[in-house]
């Protein structure tokens, strides 16, 4: 008997660096603080569209074109990003994978991040900043969920590859990758402390 594991979602996990990372992380935190101080047109959409928390989004979207921080911060997501495509056996046809949005996200206690996906984007990902205990992962959706019409539920301690759902613990210093089109999304926030991450878009054509 064979059972084939056929069209795999695949997420890449990995530390963004090996060396100065907890200083790195350091200071993307006091910058990602100061550009939130700062950006009054974002603390306004904000308050109308991410009720409780922060995102610079729709104010401040190529951050990797403004900061040096985020400049280096483009620069070391790049090399993941290049091993990534590689995985999924992207054949680029001599083009490469360019960052083209890249944005700042502070979650206080019980802000949510509702289920969404990155249209026009071919991989999206997400490095943690700060992470207190206890915060909420990144939560994953089967993309063939809308098509399982008369399935039973999967039991409680189904191997990960065949749950509906999965919740990838948010860690400081890691970086996680997804193709775009895959659905996500950040349950409320359980922690006291403020979740800080920096989420981006990269694009093929």
């Amino acid at each position: 008997m064979s059972i084939l594991s056929l069209f795999q979602t695949q997420v890449y996990v990995a530390p963004l660096l090996t060396r100065g990372a907890a200083a790195f992380t350091a200071r993307m935190a006091r910058t990602c603080r100061q550009i939130r101080l700062d950006d009054r047109a974002g603390q306004k959409w904000s308050a109308r569209r991410y009720p409780g928390g922060y995102t610079s989004y729709n104010s401040l979207p190529r951050l990797h074109l403004m900061s040096p921080m985020f400049e280096t911060l483009q620069r070391h997501v790049d090399t993941h990003v290049m091993r990534f495509a590689k995985a999924l056996d992207f054949d680029l046809q001599g083009r490469v994978l360019v960052m083209t949005d890249c944005w700042a996200n502070v979650m206080p206690r019980q802000v949510v991040h509702t289920n969404h996906l990155h249209p026009l984007a071919t991989i999206s990902g997400t490095y943690y900043v700060q992470t207190p205990a206890g915060c909420a992962g990144l939560k994953l959706e089967d993309p063939r969920l809308d098509r399982f019409m008369a399935a039973p539920p999967r039991r409680v301690k189904a191997r990960m590859a065949n749950r509906t759902w999965i919740e990838i613990p948010a860690k400081a210093g890691n970086l996680i990758l997804f193709e775009s089109w895959l659905r996500h999304e950040v349950p409320p926030n359980p922690a006291n402390e403020e979740r800080v991450s920096v989420s981006f878009n990269y694009g093929w054509f």
